[in-house]
């Protein structure tokens, strides 16, 4: 059985701690990168055979069966469990009776023929697993989160190979499907509702969305949702607030002006004498809370506009005004 000495590779010895090993990985890594060895083939092949051993090598528990049964430490627990053992010089062996028995010359087929009982195909299924949650940011304008929107999104998501049932492998073999990675990436489009009363931040789920389970129920994808600033209205939490130009003689006389909302204008009753700055509060016209009915409110902030380019009768108006108001 000819083992892939991870070792080898990396150039450090079997007892070489965890920053020698981190040390040499990157040394080789910088040496034999793509980026700085272009169109080099040989170099490629290296620098994949160093990113393969440099992942098992810094994991602890493969590290540990990988010195225990070598390049076949993914079926450590078989083999466990079918009582084979491997010494660091005689290969394979069996154990009964509390004696064990070594064999130098044991092929994997033989392995696999006493643990699955005469079936020589072998394929490790993974264990089931949920799928992985995802995540996708979503921009929308304020009226979409006041009404609410739909969005067609593409995502990409990853399936556990149905050739390998996720495990890389195939009879001791990368699986060529998945090219031993257990997964394979596909890109699906799918439509989701944005409900009303989305804010800043708000994450939007859409459940079974997500990842797909191997044998398991499938992760769930969360929309991150951003408001884009509006040109009119700005947000506090669940009300929106708007200034309203009110002419200086309806400041002082009293009158009525249009208030502008996500649904629509309203009319608003200017009191006489209504100073400048003055907020009027108009209940259930903001956005709608997030999950329920209930709304905010729309607070209309009044800006007194003053009279530009006064006719020489307004002018004595306003002098008279002030002869009867004096400062």
């Amino acid at each position: 059985m000819a083992n892939k000495d991870y070792y080898a590779i990396l150039g450090v010895k079997r007892n070489a701690s965890e920053r020698e090993i981190k040390q040499a990985y990157r040394q080789l890594a910088r040496k034999y990168h793509p980026d700085v060895n272009p169109g080099d083939k040989s170099a490629e092949a290296k620098f994949k055979q160093i990113n393969e051993a440099y992942e098992l090598l810094s994991d602890k528990e493969k590290r540990k069966k990988y010195d225990q049964f070598g390049d076949q430490w993914q079926y450590a627990d078989q083999f466990t469990r079918a009582g084979w053992q491997q010494t660091p010089f005689r290969g394979f062996g069996k154990s009964s009776g509390g004696t064990s028995f070594h064999f130098g010359e044991v092929f994997i087929d033989d392995l696999f023929d006493e643990m699955l009982r005469g079936t020589r195909t072998y394929t490790r299924r993974a264990q089931p697993r949920r799928g992985r949650d995802i995540e996708s940011p979503v921009e929308v304008t304020l009226e979409e989160a006041y009404h609410g929107t739909r969005r067609t999104l593409s995502l990409q998501v990853e399936e556990p190979c149905s050739s390998c049932h996720g495990s890389g492998q195939i009879q001791n073999m990368p699986c060529s499907t998945c090219q031993g990675a257990g997964i394979v990436a596909r890109i699906k489009r799918l439509e989701v509702k944005i409900p009303p009363g989305v804010n800043n931040r708000s994450r939007v789920r859409i459940p079974g969305k997500g990842q797909p389970g191997y044998d398991g129920a499938n992760g769930d994808l969360y929309l991150v949702i951003s408001v884009k600033p509006h040109r009119l209205f700005e947000r506090k939490g669940d009300d929106l607030y708007v200034e309203v130009a009110v002419p200086l003689t309806m400041a002082i006389l009293g009158g009525e002006v249009q208030v502008p909302t996500l649904k629509g204008k309203l009319a608003l009753k200017i009191p006489p004498e209504t100073k400048n700055g003055r907020v009027f509060r108009l209940a259930g016209q903001g956005m709608p809370h997030l999950g329920n009915s209930s709304r905010g409110s729309m607070l209309a902030k009044v800006n007194v506009v003053l009279p530009t380019k006064l006719s020489p009768q307004e002018k004595e108006l306003f002098r008279q005004l002030s002869e009867l108001r004096p400062a």
